[in-house]
């Protein structure tokens, strides 16, 4: 009897297939190694055996095997019919050259000065992604998406730490739904929002006492991202001589507010 079942359990309703395998109308959940990225990531505790930022490069290419790239570049096109800043972005196909020696001739305060400190101080490579040749309009997103994160840091007022990311991730992720149609942002911003969240629910899972922390990174970021013109395309080499102040000014990025993020991402890394 329809009565007997609890209200929150009735309309279910169990499927059936021919498959052996597990299969469902979700491409996310029919790949296996996105299962266990996603098991793994949001709910393990942090440990110095599988650095976080690994988390992210492995779930690149499962993002990646999914998504039709053709499809992604004809929405793009379509995209840049009334979407002047895509447009542009599409028709220069900048993307940079510079070294660690070229940042080394700003000055300190400068976006590209403070850059230089954080890759020369940290040992780190100027690309977090090797570089490659872009073969279409997506590829050259992600391309771009990886030679302007750093930078994003210093401009959007995240920190180089996990809260850090936290702040960034966040502004993206309504800094693209702000400034393309739907569809086509969930193909844009479903690895980021993937990375960002698993810093979120393993808070929620481990690490309670950065808990109002890592909220205020959230609202901090979203805030940026949904009043700032649509700063992801920028061609941030254009503010390299600029403090970040300045830059923000010149790019449309509003709202930011920096918080020393420090502690909590120690306790959130589990070395505090």
């Amino acid at each position: 009897m329809a009565d007997d079942i609890p209200y929150l359990l009735r309309g279910i309703t169990k499927m059936t297939t021919a498959s052996s395998t597990l299969i469902s109308s979700s491409r996310y959940l029919n790949d296996p190694r996105m299962r266990e990225w996603v098991a793994q990531e949001l709910l393990r505790k942090n440990g110095p055996d599988l650095p976080t930022p690994s988390g992210a490069f492995i779930l690149s290419g499962i993002i990646k095997d999914m998504q039709n790239f053709a499809e992604i570049d004809a929405m793009m096109e379509e995209e840049r019919k009334h979407n002047k800043v895509l447009d542009r972005f599409l028709s220069d196909r900048f993307k940079s050259n510079y070294t660690l020696d070229d940042l080394s001739k700003y000055p300190a305060e400068s976006v590209a000065g403070q850059f230089y400190k954080q890759l020369h101080d940290g040992n780190y490579q100027v690309n977090i992604v090797p570089p490659f040749e872009a073969k279409g309009n997506y590829e050259h997103f992600l391309l771009r998406s990886g030679q302007t994160h750093d930078l994003e840091h210093i401009v959007i007022g995240g920190g180089f730490d996990s809260l850090g990311e936290v702040v960034v991730g966040l502004a993206k992720l309504e800094n693209i739904y702000k400034h393309f149609s739907p569809e086509l942002a969930n193909e844009l911003a479903v690895m980021q929002f993937f990375t960002s969240f698993r810093f979120i629910s393993r808070m929620a899972c481990h690490y309670p006492t950065v808990w109002h922390d890592m909220w205020a990174a959230v609202d901090r970021g979203r805030k940026v991202g949904m009043t700032s013109d649509c700063y992801l395309l920028a061609k941030y080499e254009d503010v390299f001589h600029l403090t970040p102040e300045e830059a923000r000014e010149k790019l449309g990025v509003r709202n930011v507010v920096e918080v020393d993020t420090t502690l909590p991402s120690r306790i959130w890394d589990g070395r505090a």
